[in-house]
């Protein structure tokens, strides 16, 4: 009997152990499969564009303008749950008078993800005031307009990316003889002017901004804004893509840049003999914009960006600093 048992136990454990390997086996072709058909990385496009510069102030002179914020773009994969952070950087302040002040350098945009080559734009260059030259930057600030003298354009593209992310400011330039202009911001797209000869009878323009069409249909950003005027000087307009206009013989403020651009602000203008100061305008606010494809879209996000589609791309739009998990 008892050997009648003992063949009974292990007739069963050798089917026990046969049943297992089979389940091993079939786990382990499970796992094989899920390994060579799992989801790869996503492509997303990005647009990362900093605050523009504030424009300079101005008391008996003109104020140079505020430069476009850093305009880059790029694209990448993404591994799936990848963290992408953004930050969306404010535009720069207003420069016064009195006491003068050049404006202030936009603050920087920029994406960032393990995985990731993180892209960082920087912040437009300020608008120098009478005794002070335009800003470096994304792009540079225009150059206040003495009386007399030559104020340079601040450098764009600093720090130095490839391509490049802006362009120089104009210088700004003026007479004893009540003919200042401060010099144009420059932008994405184009170096701020100059202001013209005769010395100061006209105000730098803005530079152009560049187009992106990742929301769908091109539109154009980071313009640089317009040198101010004094006396009998015109003032510089701002350039395409958010740039603020300079201001013309008052003592109201310039045009801000416009917000979630990066447009340049405005350089301040004033009628002379210490009665009217002008106010430069402030930079505007910069953008990021993410584009990825919609099948692949995951909902997740942090920071309210604004949600939109586009043919086959789902489009997020951030005007503040957030997240989106890929």
């Amino acid at each position: 009997m008892r050997d009648l048992i003992n063949n009974f136990i292990t007739s069963g454990k050798g089917s026990k152990k046969h049943s297992t390997r089979r389940s091993k086996s079939f786990g382990y072709q499970v796992l094989g499969f899920g390994s060579g058909g799992g989801v790869g990385p996503v492509s997303i496009d990005f647009l990362v564009i900093a605050g523009g510069g504030g424009g300079g102030g101005a008391y008996n002179s003109a104020g140079g303008a505020g430069a476009g914020g850093g305009y880059r773009t790029s694209t990448q994969d993404a591994a799936v749950d990848t963290a992408i952070t953004v930050t969306v950087g404010d535009g720069g302040g207003a420069g016064t008078a009195p006491p003068q002040t050049s404006g202030s350098q936009g603050s920087s945009s920029a994406i960032s993800g393990t995985g990731l080559t993180t892209i960082t734009s920087a912040g437009g260059g300020f608008g120098g005031y009478r005794n002070a030259v335009g800003g470096d930057g994304g792009s540079g600030g225009g150059g206040g307009g003495p009386t007399p003298g030559t104020n340079a354009g601040g450098s764009g593209d600093t720090p130095s990316t490839s391509p490049s992310q802006g362009n120089d400011g104009g210088s700004g330039t003026g007479t004893p003889n009540n003919n200042a202009g401060g010099g144009g911001g420059g932008a994405a797209g184009a170096v701020g002017g100059s202001a013209s000869t005769p010395a100061g009878a006209t105000a730098g323009t803005g530079g152009a901004g560049s187009a992106s069409s990742i929301t769908g249909s091109p539109v154009v950003r980071g313009g640089g804004g317009g040198g101010g005027a004094w006396m009998s000087s015109t003032k510089g307009n701002g350039g395409d893509g958010g740039g603020g206009a300079g201001a013309q013989n008052t003592a109201s403020a310039a045009t801000s840049g416009t917000a979630n651009t990066g447009g340049g602000g405005g350089g301040a203008g004033t009628q002379g003999n210490g009665s009217y100061n002008g106010n430069g305008g402030a930079g505007g606010k910069g953008v990021v914009i993410l584009s990825v494809p919609t099948a692949r879209y995951s909902t997740t996000t942090t920071g309210s960006p604004t949600v939109s589609t586009s043919g086959a791309n789902t489009i997020l739009t951030f005007t503040g600093s957030g997240s989106y998990t890929a």
